[in-house]
């Protein structure tokens, strides 16, 4: 099976063929009891009819020939897409671990195998329910907290730089890493309103910039995210309203999303913000309400809030030109600590995940952040 699906591609570059650029070649061959398969690319309400013909036995043996397209395909039910994935993981890991043991390589690859395939193991493990995952590159992972179809509101953390495999969970310093960011939005959204049905998602669905570098000061690849994590958020399962909690790059990758991401999508809130590339609210051609926060301590307040010949990105979510509601963030300290239980920034990303927004703390101390929305007392 690892023959053809691709994995024997892993560490061999001279192939050309990535394992998913392979699974890709080999599902658009594929007939599935005398029927084409769908398209890899075709909307996710096709692809759902297709796979609402299908019965359990019927998914499953699918997921177990093809894991990298049916774990990565919008429109299979989300149940299916945990399963393949884990076949996945578990296949990449071994695949990761022949290669950490290949005397062919220079150590420094065979320890970099060595750590994929750990932590490809650990996301593999049955309790976990990985949405998404692809090998490529750094590799790219999506991790759901909660149940996810019978969410009525669903969170989406979208992480910023250094963000890939390795990094998405972390033993030291947990909450810097999107698992820990998620895992700790969940608890605080079901300790803030125990009656609600959330879901969040740890999503690391994008190839985020690597360091503080020109890749990281431009808007390139955040494109490519927004274009993610639009299909993301336009082929979720149900009606559950959506928001997005966008740290530091991710916020960037919201910005050049908002103007197409589905209505459904009620909240945008960012921390730590470099930038959205827009000058003010309105720009952003969104109808979703826009939140901003920053910690007195956080460093990205001295990255200049600009836009020039593609550099920066453009003004600073939470001066008052830019009409975001500016929430307090007191107690994160500084610009990894957004997460962290017992600050006001977490206190307030739950709030707005749960919809209670009538006990959110504003940055000023009186209730101009909460002004105009229904069900608050503000006017």
């Amino acid at each position: 099976m690892l023959a053809t699906t691709g994995w024997t591609a892993v560490h061999r570059p001279e192939s050309g063929a990535s394992p998913r650029a392979a699974a890709l070649v080999s599902w658009a061959q594929a007939r599935f009891e005398g029927r084409a398969l769908p398209a890899a690319d075709a909307p996710a309400p096709v692809v759902a009819r297709f796979f609402a013909g299908l019965d359990g036995a019927q998914r499953a043996r699918l997921a177990e020939g093809h894991p990298l397209v049916v774990g990565n395909l919008e429109g299979v039910p989300v149940t299916t897409r945990y399963r393949a994935n884990r076949i996945a993981l578990r296949q990449a890991a071994r695949a990761e671990e022949a290669a950490g043991h290949d005397v062919t390589l220079a150590p420094a690859d065979r320890a970099a195998a060595a750590r994929r395939a750990h932590r490809f193991d650990s996301l593999a493990e049955p309790d976990r329910q990985i949405l998404i995952f692809d090998p490529t590159g750094g590799a790219l992972v999506a991790e759901v907290f909660g149940d996810l179809d019978a969410a009525r509101r669903i969170s989406v953390i979208v992480p910023g730089v250094d963000t890939d495999a390795l990094t998405f969970e972390r033993t030291q310093r947990r909450l810097t890493a999107p698992a820990g960011m998620a895992e700790s939005l969940y608890e605080a959204e079901r300790a803030a309103s125990p009656g609600s049905r959330t879901a969040v998602i740890a999503w690391a669905g994008y190839t985020a910039p690597t360091g503080v570098g020109m890749d990281a000061a431009t808007g390139r690849m955040a494109v490519d995210g927004a274009q993610k994590l639009r299909a993301l958020t336009t082929s979720l399962p149900g009606r559950a309203g959506v928001a997005l909690f966008c740290h530091s790059y991710g916020s960037v990758v919201c910005g050049v999303a908002a103007h197409e991401l589905p209505d459904r999508v009620t909240d945008i809130a960012v921390a730590g913000s470099p930038g959205m590339r827009a000058e003010n609210v309105g720009e952003l051609g969104t109808s979703a309400r826009v939140w901003a926060m920053r910690d007195s301590g956080d460093w990205i307040a001295d990255v200049p809030h600009l836009e020039l010949g593609g550099l920066g990105h453009g003004a600073d979510p939470v001066s008052t030109g830019f009409g975001a509601r500016v929430l307090s963030a007191s107690g994160a300290k500084s610009h990894t600590g957004y997460f962290e239980p017992g600050t006001d920034s977490l206190d307030n990303f739950a709030k707005i995940g749960t919809g209670a927004f009538a006990s959110m703390v504003c940055s000023t101390g009186d209730d101009a952040c909460r002004r105009g929305i229904s069900g608050t007392n503000g006017p």
